[in-house]
Protein backbone atom coordinates (compact mmCIF):
# COMPACT_ATOMS: atom_id res chain seq x y z
CA UNK A 1 0.00 0.00 0.00
CA UNK A 2 1.67 3.17 -0.78
CA UNK A 3 2.04 5.78 2.06
CA UNK A 4 0.53 8.40 2.18
CA UNK A 5 2.68 12.04 2.47
CA UNK A 6 1.61 13.96 5.53
CA UNK A 7 1.86 17.55 4.71
CA UNK A 8 0.22 17.43 1.45
CA UNK A 9 2.60 18.64 -0.58
CA UNK A 10 1.83 20.73 -3.54
CA UNK A 11 2.64 19.56 -7.45
CA UNK A 12 1.51 21.85 -9.81
CA UNK A 13 1.07 20.58 -13.40
CA UNK A 14 1.25 22.47 -16.53
CA UNK A 15 -0.14 21.29 -19.52
CA UNK A 16 -2.83 21.94 -22.65
CA UNK A 17 -3.51 18.27 -22.91
CA UNK A 18 -6.14 17.59 -20.56
CA UNK A 19 -5.92 13.44 -20.60
CA UNK A 20 -2.35 14.38 -19.17
CA UNK A 21 -3.33 16.77 -16.57
CA UNK A 22 -5.84 13.62 -15.93
CA UNK A 23 -2.97 10.93 -15.56
CA UNK A 24 -1.04 13.50 -13.17
CA UNK A 25 -3.48 13.70 -11.11
CA UNK A 26 -4.46 9.83 -10.37
CA UNK A 27 -0.61 9.34 -9.99
CA UNK A 28 -0.37 12.17 -7.07
CA UNK A 29 -4.35 11.23 -5.71
CA UNK A 30 -2.90 8.07 -5.00
CA UNK A 31 0.88 9.54 -3.76
CA UNK A 32 -1.25 11.61 -0.84
CA UNK A 33 0.17 15.07 -2.93
CA UNK A 34 -2.34 17.63 -3.78
CA UNK A 35 -2.22 18.26 -7.56
CA UNK A 36 -2.64 21.45 -8.75
CA UNK A 37 -3.24 21.75 -12.45
CA UNK A 38 -2.74 24.78 -15.42
CA UNK A 39 -3.23 24.76 -18.99
CA UNK A 40 -1.23 27.57 -20.06
CA UNK A 41 1.94 29.74 -18.96
CA UNK A 42 0.27 32.11 -18.01
CA UNK A 43 -2.20 30.92 -15.96
CA UNK A 44 1.09 28.98 -14.23
CA UNK A 45 2.77 32.04 -13.34
CA UNK A 46 -0.33 33.01 -11.58
CA UNK A 47 -0.62 29.25 -10.04
CA UNK A 48 3.25 29.73 -8.46
CA UNK A 49 2.12 32.89 -7.12
CA UNK A 50 -0.89 31.95 -5.42
CA UNK A 51 -0.26 28.19 -4.31
CA UNK A 52 3.06 28.28 -4.21
CA UNK A 53 3.80 24.71 -5.26
CA UNK A 54 6.38 22.38 -3.89
CA UNK A 55 7.10 21.26 -7.65
CA UNK A 56 6.20 21.62 -11.21
CA UNK A 57 6.06 19.60 -13.86
CA UNK A 58 5.36 21.85 -16.90
CA UNK A 59 4.93 20.92 -20.71
CA UNK A 60 7.28 22.95 -23.12
CA UNK A 61 5.31 23.09 -26.42
CA UNK A 62 2.23 25.03 -25.73
CA UNK A 63 0.24 27.79 -27.07
CA UNK A 64 1.28 31.60 -25.86
CA UNK A 65 3.41 31.56 -23.22
CA UNK A 66 5.86 28.80 -24.25
CA UNK A 67 7.11 26.41 -21.62
CA UNK A 68 10.86 27.72 -21.78
CA UNK A 69 9.70 31.26 -21.07
CA UNK A 70 7.29 30.48 -18.58
CA UNK A 71 10.18 28.39 -16.97
CA UNK A 72 12.76 31.47 -17.22
CA UNK A 73 10.26 33.58 -15.44
CA UNK A 74 9.28 31.45 -12.87
CA UNK A 75 12.78 30.90 -11.64
CA UNK A 76 12.93 34.82 -12.19
CA UNK A 77 9.96 35.16 -9.49
CA UNK A 78 10.76 32.04 -7.20
CA UNK A 79 14.23 30.75 -8.22
CA UNK A 80 13.94 27.59 -5.52
CA UNK A 81 11.19 25.76 -6.79
CA UNK A 82 12.30 22.48 -8.54
CA UNK A 83 11.14 22.40 -12.18
CA UNK A 84 10.94 19.46 -14.03
CA UNK A 85 9.96 20.14 -17.83
CA UNK A 86 8.40 17.49 -20.55
CA UNK A 87 8.49 17.31 -24.30
CA UNK A 88 7.23 14.97 -26.72
CA UNK A 89 10.31 15.48 -28.66
CA UNK A 90 13.81 16.45 -27.13
CA UNK A 91 16.59 18.07 -29.14
CA UNK A 92 20.05 19.43 -27.94
CA UNK A 93 19.11 22.77 -27.77
CA UNK A 94 15.32 22.32 -26.44
CA UNK A 95 17.54 20.50 -23.61
CA UNK A 96 20.35 22.57 -22.81
CA UNK A 97 17.89 25.68 -22.60
CA UNK A 98 15.72 23.96 -20.01
CA UNK A 99 18.34 22.96 -17.97
CA UNK A 100 20.51 26.21 -18.22
CA UNK A 101 16.82 27.96 -17.88
CA UNK A 102 17.08 26.09 -14.04
CA UNK A 103 15.29 23.05 -14.75
CA UNK A 104 15.56 20.37 -12.31
CA UNK A 105 15.01 17.93 -15.02
CA UNK A 106 13.87 16.89 -18.36
CA UNK A 107 11.59 14.30 -19.01
CA UNK A 108 10.46 12.89 -22.91
CA UNK A 109 7.32 11.22 -23.70
CA UNK A 110 6.08 8.76 -23.25
CA UNK A 111 6.47 9.09 -19.31
CA UNK A 112 7.38 6.45 -17.62
CA UNK A 113 4.68 6.26 -14.24
CA UNK A 114 8.36 4.73 -11.59
CA UNK A 115 10.15 7.37 -13.14
CA UNK A 116 7.73 10.33 -12.80
CA UNK A 117 7.36 9.41 -9.03
CA UNK A 118 11.01 8.93 -8.84
CA UNK A 119 11.62 13.14 -9.43
CA UNK A 120 9.28 13.86 -7.17
CA UNK A 121 11.34 11.97 -4.56
CA UNK A 122 14.29 13.71 -5.93
CA UNK A 123 13.33 17.23 -5.88
CA UNK A 124 11.02 17.39 -2.72
CA UNK A 125 14.30 17.56 -0.12
CA UNK A 126 16.28 19.18 -2.35
CA UNK A 127 13.55 22.32 -1.55
CA UNK A 128 14.45 24.06 1.44
CA UNK A 129 18.56 23.80 0.52
CA UNK A 130 18.46 24.93 -3.28
CA UNK A 131 20.08 27.60 -4.00
CA UNK A 132 19.78 30.50 -6.38
CA UNK A 133 19.77 29.81 -10.05
CA UNK A 134 22.71 31.41 -11.26
CA UNK A 135 22.04 34.06 -14.46
CA UNK A 136 22.00 32.88 -17.75
CA UNK A 137 23.43 33.89 -20.93
CA UNK A 138 20.74 36.47 -22.03
CA UNK A 139 21.02 35.31 -26.23
CA UNK A 140 21.68 31.50 -27.36
CA UNK A 141 24.46 31.45 -30.00
CA UNK A 142 21.64 29.01 -32.24
CA UNK A 143 23.70 30.07 -35.43
CA UNK A 144 26.65 28.34 -34.08
CA UNK A 145 24.86 25.80 -32.38
CA UNK A 146 23.08 24.69 -35.44
CA UNK A 147 26.35 23.59 -37.18
CA UNK A 148 26.96 21.19 -34.15
CA UNK A 149 23.95 20.26 -33.58
CA UNK A 150 23.95 15.94 -31.76
CA UNK A 151 20.96 14.28 -33.41
CA UNK A 152 19.32 11.56 -31.06
CA UNK A 153 16.05 11.13 -28.75
CA UNK A 154 16.77 8.25 -27.17
CA UNK A 155 17.10 8.31 -23.19
CA UNK A 156 21.25 8.23 -23.05
CA UNK A 157 21.43 11.23 -25.28
CA UNK A 158 18.85 12.85 -23.55
CA UNK A 159 20.88 12.52 -20.29
CA UNK A 160 23.81 13.56 -22.44
CA UNK A 161 22.14 17.04 -23.26
CA UNK A 162 21.19 17.98 -19.64
CA UNK A 163 25.17 16.79 -18.48
CA UNK A 164 26.26 19.31 -21.60
CA UNK A 165 23.16 22.07 -20.16
CA UNK A 166 24.61 21.71 -16.77
CA UNK A 167 28.37 21.62 -17.11
CA UNK A 168 28.59 24.67 -19.92
CA UNK A 169 27.17 26.79 -17.06
CA UNK A 170 30.25 26.02 -14.84
CA UNK A 171 33.48 27.81 -14.40
CA UNK A 172 36.18 27.23 -16.83
CA UNK A 173 38.19 25.42 -13.86
CA UNK A 174 35.75 22.40 -14.10
CA UNK A 175 37.45 20.33 -16.73
CA UNK A 176 35.41 17.40 -18.77
CA UNK A 177 36.38 13.73 -20.46
CA UNK A 178 34.26 12.90 -23.26
CA UNK A 179 34.48 9.10 -24.15
CA UNK A 180 33.39 7.26 -26.58
CA UNK A 181 34.25 4.75 -29.99
CA UNK A 182 35.36 6.84 -32.77
CA UNK A 183 32.42 8.39 -34.76
CA UNK A 184 30.65 8.91 -32.04
CA UNK A 185 30.65 11.95 -32.18
CA UNK A 186 32.70 13.08 -29.05
CA UNK A 187 34.09 16.85 -30.81
CA UNK A 188 30.21 17.60 -31.32
CA UNK A 189 29.81 17.56 -27.49
CA UNK A 190 33.10 19.36 -26.20
CA UNK A 191 31.73 22.15 -29.13
CA UNK A 192 27.93 22.31 -27.31
CA UNK A 193 29.41 22.47 -24.26
CA UNK A 194 31.34 25.79 -25.04
CA UNK A 195 29.08 27.28 -27.38
CA UNK A 196 26.01 26.97 -24.62
CA UNK A 197 28.14 28.31 -22.07
CA UNK A 198 28.60 31.87 -21.05
CA UNK A 199 32.49 32.12 -23.03
CA UNK A 200 30.52 30.94 -25.81
CA UNK A 201 32.37 33.85 -27.81
CA UNK A 202 35.95 33.22 -27.04
CA UNK A 203 37.79 30.99 -29.27
CA UNK A 204 37.54 26.73 -29.44
CA UNK A 205 40.62 25.14 -30.02
CA UNK A 206 40.77 22.01 -31.03
CA UNK A 207 43.98 20.11 -31.01
CA UNK A 208 44.03 16.31 -32.25
CA UNK A 209 47.00 14.69 -30.13
CA UNK A 210 47.81 12.29 -32.80
CA UNK A 211 48.50 14.63 -35.44
CA UNK A 212 51.82 16.31 -34.91
CA UNK A 213 54.89 14.65 -33.52
CA UNK A 214 55.85 14.60 -30.41
CA UNK A 215 58.83 17.64 -30.72
CA UNK A 216 56.18 19.64 -32.33
CA UNK A 217 53.22 19.30 -30.55
CA UNK A 218 54.87 20.92 -27.40
CA UNK A 219 55.75 24.07 -29.10
CA UNK A 220 51.96 23.95 -30.32
CA UNK A 221 50.82 24.01 -27.49
CA UNK A 222 52.62 26.22 -25.35
CA UNK A 223 54.61 28.32 -27.86
CA UNK A 224 58.06 29.34 -27.92
CA UNK A 225 60.37 32.02 -28.03
CA UNK A 226 62.62 33.19 -30.76
CA UNK A 227 65.51 31.19 -30.71
CA UNK A 228 64.00 28.01 -28.97
CA UNK A 229 64.91 25.57 -31.41
CA UNK A 230 66.53 25.57 -35.23
CA UNK A 231 63.49 27.06 -37.05
CA UNK A 232 61.99 29.14 -34.45
CA UNK A 233 62.78 32.15 -36.40
CA UNK A 234 60.26 34.70 -33.96
CA UNK A 235 58.10 34.06 -30.93
CA UNK A 236 55.03 32.19 -31.42
CA UNK A 237 52.08 32.09 -28.93
CA UNK A 238 50.91 28.33 -28.15
CA UNK A 239 47.24 27.16 -28.74
CA UNK A 240 46.81 27.05 -24.65
CA UNK A 241 47.47 30.84 -24.96
CA UNK A 242 45.36 32.19 -27.70
CA UNK A 243 42.23 29.70 -26.22
CA UNK A 244 41.64 33.16 -24.05
CA UNK A 245 38.78 32.40 -21.44
CA UNK A 246 37.25 29.85 -24.09
CA UNK A 247 37.73 26.23 -24.14
CA UNK A 248 40.94 24.01 -25.17
CA UNK A 249 39.68 20.74 -26.99
CA UNK A 250 42.74 17.90 -26.69
CA UNK A 251 41.40 15.03 -28.68
CA UNK A 252 43.22 11.49 -28.42
CA UNK A 253 43.97 12.54 -25.14
CA UNK A 254 45.26 9.04 -24.48
CA UNK A 255 48.30 9.41 -26.91
CA UNK A 256 50.08 12.62 -25.53
CA UNK A 257 53.26 11.73 -24.54
CA UNK A 258 54.46 10.74 -20.79
CA UNK A 259 57.08 14.08 -21.19
CA UNK A 260 53.55 16.14 -21.99
CA UNK A 261 51.35 14.84 -19.77
CA UNK A 262 53.44 15.94 -16.43
CA UNK A 263 53.73 19.46 -18.13
CA UNK A 264 49.65 19.22 -18.64
CA UNK A 265 48.85 18.00 -14.86
CA UNK A 266 51.21 20.94 -14.32
CA UNK A 267 48.93 23.73 -16.21
CA UNK A 268 45.73 22.15 -14.85
CA UNK A 269 47.16 22.17 -11.47
CA UNK A 270 48.55 25.89 -11.66
CA UNK A 271 46.64 27.49 -14.37
CA UNK A 272 50.08 29.00 -15.74
CA UNK A 273 52.62 27.59 -18.29
CA UNK A 274 55.72 28.90 -19.96
CA UNK A 275 56.48 28.64 -23.70
CA UNK A 276 59.39 26.24 -25.01
CA UNK A 277 62.98 28.01 -24.61
CA UNK A 278 61.27 30.72 -22.22
CA UNK A 279 61.74 31.76 -18.36
CA UNK A 280 58.47 33.97 -17.85
CA UNK A 281 54.73 32.34 -16.94
CA UNK A 282 51.22 33.03 -18.50
CA UNK A 283 48.09 32.54 -17.26
CA UNK A 284 45.55 30.02 -18.50
CA UNK A 285 41.92 31.15 -18.38
CA UNK A 286 40.19 28.41 -20.83
CA UNK A 287 38.36 25.33 -20.19
CA UNK A 288 40.08 21.95 -20.85
CA UNK A 289 37.66 19.34 -22.75
CA UNK A 290 39.79 16.21 -23.22
CA UNK A 291 38.14 13.24 -25.52
CA UNK A 292 39.39 9.47 -25.85
CA UNK A 293 38.35 6.32 -27.37
CA UNK A 294 40.54 4.07 -24.91
CA UNK A 295 39.91 3.27 -21.58
CA UNK A 296 42.20 5.32 -19.72
CA UNK A 297 41.79 3.31 -16.36
CA UNK A 298 43.15 0.58 -18.17
CA UNK A 299 45.56 2.50 -19.51
CA UNK A 300 46.65 4.16 -15.94
CA UNK A 301 46.92 0.34 -14.70
CA UNK A 302 49.11 -0.55 -17.46
CA UNK A 303 51.34 3.00 -16.80
CA UNK A 304 50.64 4.22 -19.40
CA UNK A 305 48.90 7.47 -18.65
CA UNK A 306 49.28 9.21 -15.09
CA UNK A 307 46.73 8.81 -12.96
CA UNK A 308 46.75 12.12 -11.24
CA UNK A 309 46.39 13.42 -14.87
CA UNK A 310 43.44 11.02 -15.15
CA UNK A 311 41.87 12.52 -12.33
CA UNK A 312 42.43 16.14 -13.03
CA UNK A 313 40.79 15.74 -16.57
CA UNK A 314 38.00 13.15 -15.14
CA UNK A 315 36.27 15.99 -13.27
CA UNK A 316 32.64 15.93 -15.32
CA UNK A 317 32.72 12.33 -17.11
CA UNK A 318 30.38 12.56 -20.55
CA UNK A 319 30.27 8.97 -22.22
CA UNK A 320 29.19 8.61 -25.91
CA UNK A 321 27.41 5.33 -26.64
CA UNK A 322 28.32 3.45 -29.83
CA UNK A 323 25.31 3.97 -32.27
CA UNK A 324 24.86 -0.35 -32.48
CA UNK A 325 23.57 0.81 -29.02
CA UNK A 326 21.09 3.60 -29.83
CA UNK A 327 19.22 2.16 -32.66
CA UNK A 328 16.13 3.89 -32.49
CA UNK A 329 18.14 7.09 -33.48
CA UNK A 330 19.35 5.78 -37.06
CA UNK A 331 16.17 7.01 -38.75
CA UNK A 332 16.39 10.50 -37.16
CA UNK A 333 20.09 10.44 -37.89
CA UNK A 334 19.53 9.17 -41.49
CA UNK A 335 16.71 11.44 -42.12
CA UNK A 336 19.07 14.30 -40.85
CA UNK A 337 22.19 13.25 -43.41
CA UNK A 338 19.77 12.92 -46.13
CA UNK A 339 18.29 17.01 -46.05
CA UNK A 340 21.97 17.78 -45.42
CA UNK A 341 23.43 16.10 -48.49
CA UNK A 342 20.32 16.17 -51.03
CA UNK A 343 20.49 19.74 -50.37
CA UNK A 344 24.00 20.08 -50.90
CA UNK A 345 24.08 17.91 -54.45
CA UNK A 346 20.73 19.60 -55.00
CA UNK A 347 18.74 16.67 -55.25
CA UNK A 348 15.10 15.85 -55.45
CA UNK A 349 14.74 13.08 -52.56
CA UNK A 350 12.21 12.32 -50.28
CA UNK A 351 13.08 9.20 -48.18
CA UNK A 352 14.01 6.02 -47.77
CA UNK A 353 12.38 2.77 -48.94
CA UNK A 354 11.13 0.50 -46.22
CA UNK A 355 13.54 -2.11 -47.44
CA UNK A 356 16.41 0.29 -47.20
CA UNK A 357 15.68 1.73 -43.61
CA UNK A 358 15.15 -2.09 -42.49
CA UNK A 359 19.13 -2.57 -43.73
CA UNK A 360 20.22 0.62 -42.10
CA UNK A 361 18.59 -0.43 -38.69
CA UNK A 362 20.29 -3.57 -39.02
CA UNK A 363 23.70 -2.78 -39.88
CA UNK A 364 26.31 -2.72 -36.96
CA UNK A 365 28.15 0.62 -37.93
CA UNK A 366 31.64 -0.18 -36.17
CA UNK A 367 32.52 3.32 -37.62
CA UNK A 368 29.26 4.96 -35.58
CA UNK A 369 27.97 8.19 -36.86
CA UNK A 370 30.70 9.08 -39.37
CA UNK A 371 30.16 6.16 -40.82
CA UNK A 372 26.16 6.41 -40.99
CA UNK A 373 26.76 9.92 -42.52
CA UNK A 374 29.31 8.27 -45.03
CA UNK A 375 26.83 5.82 -45.77
CA UNK A 376 23.92 8.50 -46.62
CA UNK A 377 26.21 10.65 -48.45
CA UNK A 378 27.37 7.91 -51.30
CA UNK A 379 23.30 7.34 -51.28
CA UNK A 380 22.22 10.48 -52.13
CA UNK A 381 25.30 11.16 -54.76
CA UNK A 382 24.10 7.46 -56.49
CA UNK A 383 20.27 8.03 -55.94
CA UNK A 384 18.04 8.09 -59.35
CA UNK A 385 14.77 8.44 -57.81
CA UNK A 386 13.38 10.24 -54.91
CA UNK A 387 13.67 7.52 -52.75
CA UNK A 388 17.07 5.74 -51.33
CA UNK A 389 16.83 2.39 -52.52
CA UNK A 390 19.25 -0.84 -51.29
CA UNK A 391 21.31 -0.83 -54.62
CA UNK A 392 22.56 3.15 -53.65
CA UNK A 393 23.55 1.66 -50.14
CA UNK A 394 27.00 0.30 -49.60
CA UNK A 395 27.43 -3.34 -50.69
CA UNK A 396 28.80 -4.84 -47.46
CA UNK A 397 25.24 -3.46 -45.86
CA UNK A 398 23.08 -5.33 -48.41
CA UNK A 399 25.40 -8.71 -48.45
CA UNK A 400 25.09 -8.72 -44.75
CA UNK A 401 21.45 -8.71 -45.10
CA UNK A 402 21.32 -11.90 -46.75
CA UNK A 403 24.47 -13.74 -45.73
CA UNK A 404 26.06 -14.20 -43.03
CA UNK A 405 26.12 -11.24 -40.23
CA UNK A 406 29.38 -9.77 -39.62
CA UNK A 407 29.88 -9.11 -36.09
CA UNK A 408 31.87 -6.41 -34.28
CA UNK A 409 35.24 -7.59 -33.39
CA UNK A 410 36.09 -4.78 -30.40
CA UNK A 411 39.64 -6.60 -29.22
CA UNK A 412 42.51 -9.13 -30.50
CA UNK A 413 42.17 -10.60 -27.14
CA UNK A 414 39.53 -13.59 -27.96
CA UNK A 415 37.74 -13.53 -24.34
CA UNK A 416 37.37 -9.42 -24.40
CA UNK A 417 35.33 -9.87 -28.09
CA UNK A 418 33.10 -13.01 -27.22
CA UNK A 419 31.95 -11.07 -24.10
CA UNK A 420 30.95 -8.34 -25.82
CA UNK A 421 29.33 -10.32 -28.67
CA UNK A 422 27.59 -11.98 -26.01
CA UNK A 423 26.21 -9.07 -24.01
CA UNK A 424 25.03 -8.02 -27.77
CA UNK A 425 23.02 -10.54 -27.82
CA UNK A 426 21.49 -10.59 -24.26
CA UNK A 427 20.75 -6.66 -24.68
CA UNK A 428 18.96 -7.45 -28.03
CA UNK A 429 17.40 -10.69 -27.48
CA UNK A 430 15.79 -8.52 -24.00
CA UNK A 431 14.58 -5.70 -26.39
CA UNK A 432 12.91 -7.95 -28.85
CA UNK A 433 11.06 -10.19 -26.53
CA UNK A 434 10.05 -7.03 -24.65
CA UNK A 435 8.84 -5.13 -28.22
CA UNK A 436 7.19 -8.51 -28.95
CA UNK A 437 4.87 -8.47 -25.65
CA UNK A 438 4.53 -5.14 -25.39
CA UNK A 439 6.36 -4.67 -22.36
CA UNK A 440 4.91 -7.94 -20.21
CA UNK A 441 7.76 -9.31 -18.61
CA UNK A 442 5.80 -12.55 -17.29
CA UNK A 443 4.95 -13.39 -20.88
CA UNK A 444 8.33 -12.42 -22.07
CA UNK A 445 10.75 -14.32 -19.77
CA UNK A 446 7.89 -17.83 -20.48
CA UNK A 447 8.00 -17.46 -23.91
CA UNK A 448 12.08 -17.29 -23.48
CA UNK A 449 12.03 -20.17 -21.57
CA UNK A 450 13.43 -18.41 -18.26
CA UNK A 451 12.32 -17.78 -15.17
CA UNK A 452 10.86 -14.39 -14.28
CA UNK A 453 13.70 -13.30 -12.04
CA UNK A 454 15.99 -14.29 -14.56
CA UNK A 455 14.60 -11.86 -17.33
CA UNK A 456 14.45 -8.99 -15.07
CA UNK A 457 17.86 -9.54 -13.57
CA UNK A 458 18.89 -9.01 -17.74
CA UNK A 459 16.41 -5.74 -17.93
CA UNK A 460 18.41 -4.65 -14.61
CA UNK A 461 21.58 -5.29 -16.08
CA UNK A 462 21.29 -3.13 -19.24
CA UNK A 463 18.72 -0.35 -17.87
CA UNK A 464 15.90 -1.85 -19.80
CA UNK A 465 12.45 -0.15 -18.70
CA UNK A 466 9.24 -2.73 -19.53
CA UNK A 467 7.19 0.51 -19.41
CA UNK A 468 9.14 2.09 -22.52
CA UNK A 469 7.41 -0.88 -24.57
CA UNK A 470 3.82 -0.51 -23.36
CA UNK A 471 2.59 1.70 -25.07
CA UNK A 472 4.12 1.24 -28.78
CA UNK A 473 2.78 -0.78 -31.86
CA UNK A 474 4.23 -4.57 -32.05
CA UNK A 475 6.47 -4.88 -34.57
CA UNK A 476 5.47 -5.70 -37.76
CA UNK A 477 6.59 -9.52 -39.02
Amino acid sequence: MTRKISDKRKILVVDDDEKILFAFRQVFSQEGYRCITAESGEEALDKVVSEKPDVIFMDIAMPGLGGLETLRQIKARNATVPVIMITGYGTMQTAIKAIQFGAFDYLTKPLDVEKIREEVKKALPDRAHSASTPEVQSHFKADVIDRYELIGSTLAMQEIYKLIGSVAMTPNHTSVLITGESGTGKELVARAIHYSGPAASEPFIAINCTALPDALLESELFGHEKGAFTGAVEKKRGKFEIAGRGTIFLDEIGTLPSSLQQKLLRVLQERECERVGGNESYHIDARFVAATNVDLEAEVSKKRFREDLFFRLHVVAIHLPPLRERKDDIPLLAGYFLKKYAERIKKQIKGFSDETMQLLLRYSYPGNIRQLENIIERAVIFSKGEMIQPENLQEKMTANASGLKVLPIVSSVFGESRHHILEMFEKQFVIEQLKKHRGNVTVAARESKMTRQNFQRLMKKFKISAEHFRHRPADRE
